[in-house]
Parts: C-alpha cells; sequence; structure tokens
C-alpha cells in the first residue's frame, strides 16, 4: 500500500488546496500518470501517481486545504490485493453506506434521531461516506423561494469566488509585504548591442533551436554575471542570519490564465543565452499545461518578472519571499536621446530592482544595477 501525500511546491509553501480528483477509487493508475490537481500560490499543477495499482481510498475531498505532506489518498499497488480489481468500478449502483463506508457514530445517531434512511442518501465525502454535512443538508429545511427583484432593483453587478490559486496569490503578496521592508530603484539601460545582436541572429537561431530568441535570456545572463559580484542579492535572510546561496538559481515569473508561477531556471550562470532561452521556453511551456514538478518552482535565490513584454515601460515587483530582490524589465523601445551633446536613437529599456532594505542597501542595490547595466551595454558575446 502506497500513501500519497499532498507535496511541497516551494520553500514558503505549508498547505495546498485539493481541486480535482482525475481517478477515483477503484481506478487503476499508472506510476507518473496524473493522479489530482492541485493550487497554491506558486503552481496551479497536476501530480502523478507516485505508484502503479488501484486508488484505494480517498482522504481528501475537492476543495479541501490541508497541510503538506497530508496523506490524501492511498494506492493498492500492482501484485497486491488490487491486481484483480478489473480496469474500472464505474457506473455501477454504489450499495448501501451501511456496508460499503463505515459511518461515524455521530451519522449514526443523527440518523437514529430523525428516523433517516441512509441507503438513500449520496455521501460526499471520501468514497462515497456520508458524513454529519451530509446529513444536516438533508435535515435542513428548505430556504422560501426569494420574491423576484423589482426590474429597477435588479443587480449590476456579477460576484464570483476567487480560484484558490488567485487566494494563495492575494496571501503570498500580503506576507511578503509584511515581511520585507521593499524599496525600487529604477535604472536606463541602452540595449543598442543586444537588439542588433538579437536582430542579426534571431532567423538563424530560430532555425537551429525551433524556438524563438527573446531578450530574456540576455537579461537573465546580465543578473547572473552581476549576482556573482554582488551574492548578497543572491542571499536569504532566517531571523537574524543571512544564509548565503552557492548556487545562482533565477525564478523567471509566467502569466498564467488564472494567475502567476515562477519557475526556476537552476545553475543559470553555468548556461550561455541558448541554454538560458531553451530552459525558459522549456519551463514556460510546461508551466502553462500544468506539467511542472514539485522541484522546479523551489530553491530559486533571485527572481525576474518581464512585465515589458505586455509594453509596460516600468514597475515595482513585489519580492518572491525568501528571496531578497526581483529584477523588473520593461519594453525595449526605440527612443531618441543625446550622445555627446548629439541626438540618436537607441533602443531603451528600463529595468527596476525591488530589494529587502532590512539586508540590502540603496548603494548596493545601485551597484548591482550598473553592473547589470554594463554587461548588456557592452554586449559582444555571440549567440550562435
Amino acid at each position: 500500500m502506497t500513501d500519497v501525500v499532498m507535496p511541497q511546491m516551494g520553500e514558503s509553501i505549508v498547505e495546498g488546496t485539493l481541486t480535482k480528483w482525475l481517478k477515483k477509487p477503484g481506478e487503476r493508475v499508472g506510476r507518473d500518470e496524473p493522479l489530482f490537481e492541485i493550487s497554491t500560490d506558486k503552481v496551479d499543477t497536476e501530480i502523478p501517481s507516485p505508484a502503479a495499482g488501484v486508488v484505494s481510498e480517498i482522504l481528501v475531498e475537492e476543495g479541501k486545504t490541508v497541510a503538506i505532506n497530508t496523506v490524501v489518498a492511498r494506492i493498492e499497488e500492482s501484485g497486491g490485493s488490487g491486481e484483480d480489481t478489473g480496469d474500472k468500478i464505474t457506473g455501477a449502483t454504489p450499495p448501501p453506506p451501511e456496508s460499503s463506508a463505515p459511518l461515524s457514530p455521530l451519522v449514526r445517531k443523527l440518523a437514529r434521531e430523525h428516523n433517516l434512511d441512509l441507503s438513500q442518501m449520496q455521501g460526499t465525502g471520501a468514497g462515497g461516506r456520508i458524513t454529519k454535512h451530509d446529513v444536516e443538508a438533508r435535515l435542513a429545511p428548505a430556504a422560501p423561494a426569494a420574491p423576484p427583484l423589482a426590474p429597477a432593483a435588479a443587480p449590476r453587478t456579477r460576484i464570483e469566488p476567487l480560484s484558490p490559486m488567485r487566494i494563495k496569490i492575494a496571501e503570498h503578496m500580503v506576507l511578503s509585504k509584511r515581511t520585507s521592508a521593499h524599496v525600487t530603484t529604477i535604472h536606463r539601460v541602452d540595449m543598442t548591442k543586444v537588439a542588433r545582436m538579437r536582430e542579426r541572429s534571431k532567423a538563424d537561431f530560430q532555425a537551429a533551436y525551433g524556438f524563438s530568441l527573446t531578450y530574456l535570456p540576455f537579461l537573465t545572463r546580465a543578473a547572473a554575471a552581476a549576482l556573482r559580484h554582488f551574492p548578497l542579492l543572491n542571499a536569504s535572510l532566517d531571523g537574524s542570519n543571512i544564509v548565503y546561496h552557492n548556487e545562482i538559481n533565477i525564478g523567471i515569473a509566467v502569466a498564467l490564465e488564472n494567475g502567476l508561477i515562477v519557475p526556476v531556471v537552476r545553475g543559470a550562470d553555468e548556461k550561455n543565452v541558448a541554454g538560458l532561452q531553451r530552459a525558459i521556453v522549456d519551463l514556460a511551456t510546461r508551466a502553462r499545461t500544468r506539467q511542472l514538478k514539485p522541484d522546479e518552482v523551489q530553491g530559486g535565490t533571485f527572481s525576474i518578472t518581464n512585465f515589458g513584454s505586455y509594453g509596460s515601460l516600468v514597475g515595482t515587483p513585489i519580492i518572491n519571499q525568501p528571496q531578497v530582490a526581483i529584477m523588473g524589465v520593461g519594453t525595449v523601445e526605440k527612443t531618441p536621446v543625446v550622445i555627446d551633446d548629439a541626438i540618436a536613437i537607441r533602443s531603451i529599456c528600463l529595468l527596476s530592482l525591488s530589494f529587502d532594505h532590512r539586508l540590502i542597501d540603496g548603494a548596493l542595490a545601485d551597484q548591482f544595477m550598473s553592473k547589470v547595466k554594463q554587461v548588456l551595454e557592452a554586449w559582444s558575446e555571440e549567440v550562435l
């Protein structure tokens, strides 16, 4: 028998919401086959089965939020007593709850007191078990129908609940603002050399690798170089201790249909532009198709968010805890600038750095950004 647990989808994540079961009790599941969907403030994704066999028990209902490492289901592995149960147990009329799912003493007591026939009730608990809430719902009097609204009082709004992922994002953002002393510095960067390199290489790059060359890997490479020079920006705070991270793992914010996720490019300083672009495309694609693995949204030491892809000039992003800084990237656009008392057209980008003033002072933040600026403005590295 294998226990299925709620995974941890990030260092600061302590719980997750089980949004949907993809298998029912009695159904077979293969190892690494999607078993259920979860939602946290970092990821909304499918969780694969840790073993092949038959789902013998579901312990957490859809919509419930539980702590990480909570056992949510059990699987009878292939070769065990579940081997001969057939492909699926679906479509059959369930036997009376008294024989198929043990009832709690409280449910039995309520049923006797109110003369309820439990065999005629459909339970919402794990495996169809009848819960106290099922009994209370059956006993509750039907609410009287509301009188129709007069035309003048007809509602002009629409109300819908936040998704579990949106709720978790909101909680995480408020926690970050409450935890870190946020300060933002903004630097103007001349991206002309990078823009020319990209324009010259993008057709051959697409042909060679099968995906487009964007500005983001250049910016990620520059940030990684700056983090090597200023390791405090790659650190985190643990109480009154500074935790220095030897690896440079850069989280890249990816916009989803209903939220945001920050998968991590590990060893970003060890990759060239092509390697960074490949990693970014792969992580973004799998993020949008719910194929990310738990360890791919953990271990980030610094983050980058590219709101410039939507035309934004500048922003002040919120730090991704427990990191101490995040770089925001504005759109790259041709702009008239003054060079040696003459007006020239250059490809300009505004970069912002939100940093935790508890650990990072303004002077250090600006030195870091100056290093990023220096790398980008002096770019000469070929990408093919």
